[in-house]
C-alpha cells in the first residue's frame, strides 16, 4: 500500500496510509496523479501488445529462438539467460488451450499476466515440474468444467516463457523443446491502438479509459474510483475530457507531473541493504500497491514474483537506480558468498535510456551478463569471484571477469536469482556492495 502521497514539483503534501485507504474524495490534481500512477502499467502493457502483435497474431506463440541482442530486445530490462517465448492471449472468444513440453531439469516458467501485470499463474519448474501437460485458459466469466483450467481475471493474458539455456552449444536443444509448445484457440482480430505515457493527458486517460473497458478492474479498486472521482475515471466508463476547463487543465498536468517525479524514487520500492535494493513481497502481485506497480510498469516490465525470481539493483548514495559509468566498479563475491539459488543467477548490464528505461547495447564483447553459466571466468586462488565493470577493458586476466559498461554517462545493472533458496527471499543472505574499482 502507498504510504505517502505524492510530493514534488506539484508541492503535493504527504498523506497518511489511512487516508490513501480511505474513499475520500481528492481534489483535482491530486486524483490526476494517483490515476496517471494508475493506469501506468495497463498503458505500458498496451504498448507491449501492439509491438509483439505487429509481428503475431493473438492467441499464436512467438518463439525467439536466440538470446536477446541490442537487435532484438523489445521490452525494458530483458534478460540474456533464457529463451523467451510469447504469446498475447485474448479470451472473448471462448477458452484457449496451451501444449507444454518435457523439459526434465532444464529450468523453465510460464509466466501468465493479466493486463494489470499481476501474475496469477507461473507454470514450470518450480509449481509443476518439467513434464509435459495440456491445459485450459478461460476468461474471467467463462464457465468451465475443467477443475485445473486457469482463469485470468481479465480479457487479455500476457503468456511470457523462460527457458534456460546453457551456452551457444545448448540453443538447438532448447530450441527444440520450444518447438514443443503450441497454444489453441479462437482467432480474434488484433486490438486497436491506445496511448502512449508520453502523450498530453486527454489522450493518456481517454486510453485508460478503453483500457478499463476492456479488462475490468477488480472489485478491490474501487475505493480508488472513489478518490479520483473528480477525474472521472470509472471502471468501465465516465472520462470525458472536454468537460474541464483550462484551469483544470493545468491542475492536471501538474499532478502528472508530481507523479512522473516519484517514478524514479526507490525508498518504497522495497528494501536497501549493502547498497542493493531488493524487491518487495508484493512484486508481480500488486494489490493496491499502484505506485510500486507504475515503478514496475516502467522499469522491469513483466516482472516474475520473487519466490520465482529476485530482481536486485545497486542503489547511487542520491537513491537512484543509476549509477555514473565513468567510475570503475568491482563485485566480489567470496567463495562460500555467491548467490544461494536453485536454478541460476546472473548480473545484467544496461543503458538507460531517455525515457529512464533500460536496454542492452553494443559492446566489445557482446556480453550483456555474467552469471553462474559464463565460461572461463577467472576465480581467485581461495575460489573468490571477483566481476570487473567499466566502460573500457580492464586489462590482462580481468577482461575475462568484464562486465562493459555503456558510453553513455549512467548505467544500471541487475542480479536475477531464480528460484532463490530461502536465505535469499528472507533477508539472510546479502548481496556484497558494489566497490569502486
Amino acid at each position: 500500500m502507498i504510504a505517502t502521497m505524492l510530493a514534488g514539483a506539484a508541492g503535493l503534501q504527504p498523506r497518511g496510509a489511512e487516508a490513501v485507504a480511505s474513499d475520500r474524495r481528492l481534489p483535482l490534481e491530486e486524483a490526476a496523479a494517483e490515476a496517471w500512477l494508475y493506469g501506468l502499467m495497463l498503458i505500458e502493457n498496451a504498448q507491449a501488445r501492439q509491438r509483439m502483435l505487429a509481428m503475431m497474431r493473438p492467441n499464436h506463440l512467438l518463439h525467439r529462438q536466440a538470446l536477446l541482442t541490442p537487435r532484438t530486445q523489445t521490452v525494458t530490462t530483458p534478460n540474456n539467460d533464457t529463451l523467451y517465448s510469447v504469446a498475447w492471449i485474448d479470451l472473448s472468444a471462448g477458452p484457449v488451450s496451451l501444449t507444454l513440453p518435457e523439459v526434465g531439469e532444464r529450468y523453465v516458467s510460464y509466466q501468465f499476466m493479466d493486463m494489470y501485470g499481476n501474475n496469477f499463474a507461473v507454470l514450470g519448474s518450480r509449481t509443476t515440474g518439467g513434464g509435459a501437460c495440456t491445459l485450459t485458459i478461460t476468461g474471467p466469466a467463462d464457465a468451465s468444467r475443467d477443475s485445473l483450467a486457469l482463469r485470468s481475471p481479465t480479457r487479455w493474458v500476457w503468456l511470457l516463457a523462460r527457458l534456460l539455456i546453457d551456452g551457444p552449444d545448448d540453443l538447438a536443444a532448447a530450441s527444440a523443446i520450444q518447438k514443443g509448445m503450441s497454444i489453441a484457440g479462437p482467432t480474434v482480430p488484433p486490438p486497436p491502438r491506445f496511448a502512449q505515457r508520453s502523450d498530453p493527458w486527454p489522450e493518456y486517460f481517454a486510453s485508460v479509459q478503453r483500457l478499463l473497458a476492456e479488462n475490468p478492474p477488480p472489485i478491490a479498486d474501487l475505493a480508488f474510483f472513489k478518490r479520483v472521482e473528480a477525474l472521472g475515471l470509472g471502471p468501465v466508463k465516465g472520462f470525458d475530457p472536454g468537460r474541464f476547463s483550462a484551469a483544470e487543465g493545468k491542475a492536471i498536468e501538474a499532478g502528472i507531473g508530481a507523479a512522473r517525479a516519484q517514478l524514479t524514487a526507490t525508498g518504497e520500492s522495497g528494501r536497501i541493504a549493502n547498497g542493493w535494493l531488493y524487491p518487495k513481497a508484493t512484486l508481480g502481485n500488486f494489490g493496491q500497491d499502484y505506485r510500486f506497480r507504475a515503478q514496475i510498469a516502467l522499469t522491469a516490465l513483466a516482472a516474475l514474483p520473487p519466490q520465482e525470481a529476485m530482481y536486485m539493483r545497486p542503489i547511487a548514495p542520491g537513491g537512484a537506480y543509476d549509477l555514473p559509468s565513468d567510475v570503475r566498479w568491482r563485485m566480489r563475491f567470496e567463495a562460500s558468498q555467491l548467490p544461494p539459488v536453485d536454478a541460476f543467477w546472473s548480473l545484467t548490464m544496461y543503458q538507460v535510456n531517455g525515457d529512464g528505461q533500460y536496454f542492452f547495447f553494443d559492446n566489445p564483447l557482446n556480453r550483456y551478463s555474467i552469471g553462474d553459466r559464463t565460461p572461463r571466468l577467472k576465480r581467485g586462488t581461495d575460489g573468490s569471484l571477483d566481476i570487473w565493470i567499466s566502460r573500457d577493458d580492464p586489462g590482462g586476466e580481468r577482461t575475462a571477469n568484464w562486465l562493459p559498461a555503456p558510453p553513455t554517462e549512467k548505467f544500471s545493472i541487475m542480479l536475477r536469482a531464480y528460484l532463490p533458496r530461502p536465505a535469499l527471499l528472507e533477508g539472510r543472505y546479502l548481496l556484497p556492495p558494489l566497490m569502486r574499482g
